[in-house]
């Protein structure tokens, strides 16, 4: 049992859609499914397989990363009108979700690169549980950066790893790993070290972006080749007075994102 196999698992149940049951028999149709706002169009994808699983065809009309305008068709379904009934719930979720994040990410990465071309903007871990590949491709969708997946293919030192060893312990140890460090500090000192000890990407942890600047300065004179990561409490009004850093990460991206608005109607009956 795949995600889609659990999400549709949460809508139906053992019962089935018990309205549609009992309101249709074995009826076939076309719907379509409407963007209802100006969007960067994500889960597209997601939302075709979700139908397909039910046995429906869908016929793509516009693809993951467009930017679609507000009325315009998406995707069409045909099937019966019960298995579309069954899958239209979840298809809108994914849509809706994945969009918002994608244009999002898209209206900072547009907004931050007209002060630094080469800037990337992140995503982080705060997504929503069970939820974090697709809330990760949305945000890729919209020309962001996934950042780690998970806790298992990524090595960032964060400060409660450092209230059991020193910075300089913890980046030696995790050298040993072969893979590239990233450590989160909070002050210009621990940035400094830090750079000192060979970190790769240096994060600086909820710093004022004058003294983001300040500590980026001196990273770089220790070493031009580490890449800066600016976080914490990073919002889209006050992003753009991180753009000094190579990449901006901000959970905002996936835990206060807006939703886009779908809508599936039954355009006719077979």
């Amino acid at each position: 049992m795949d995600d889609i196999d659990l999400f549709l698992k949460e809508d139906l149940n053992e019962k089935g859609d018990i309205t549609s049951e009992a309101l249709l028999a074995d009826e076939e149709g076309v719907a379509s499914i409407k963007a209802k706002e100006n969007c960067v169009l994500a889960g597209a994808e997601e939302a075709a397989s979700v139908f397909e699983r039910l046995q429906c065809a869908v016929q793509p009309i516009k693809e993951d990363g467009d930017a679609v305008k507000a009325g315009e068709p998406v995707l069409e379904v045909r099937g019966k009108l019960k298995n579309i009934l069954a899958g239209e719930r979840l298809a809108l979720n994914f849509m809706g979700r994945m969009s918002g994040i994608a244009t999002l990410t898209r209206d900072l990465v547009e907004l931050c690169r007209k002060k630094n071309p080469r800037v990337e903007i992140a995503a982080t871990r705060k997504t929503t549980p069970g939820f974090r590949k697709y809330e990760k491709r949305a945000v890729e969708i919209g020309g962001g950066y996934a950042h780690r997946m998970g806790l298992y293919d990524g090595v960032l030192i964060k400060d409660n790893h450092l209230a059991a060893v020193s910075l300089r312990e913890a980046i030696r140890k995790a050298r040993k790993l072969g893979m590239e460090i990233e450590v989160e500090v909070e002050t210009i000192d621990d940035a400094i070290i830090a750079a000192e000890e060979g970190a790769d990407i240096i994060m600086l942890d909820n710093m004022h972006p004058a003294k983001g600047k300040l500590a980026a300065s001196k990273i770089q004179k220790i070493n031009p080749e580490i890449k800066i990561e600016v976080s914490g409490g990073i919002t889209p009004e006050t992003i753009t007075n991180y753009t000094f850093a190579d990449r901006i990460s901000l959970g905002w991206l996936t835990h206060s994102v807006k939703n886009m608005d779908f809508s599936l109607d039954i355009e006719r009956i077979l």
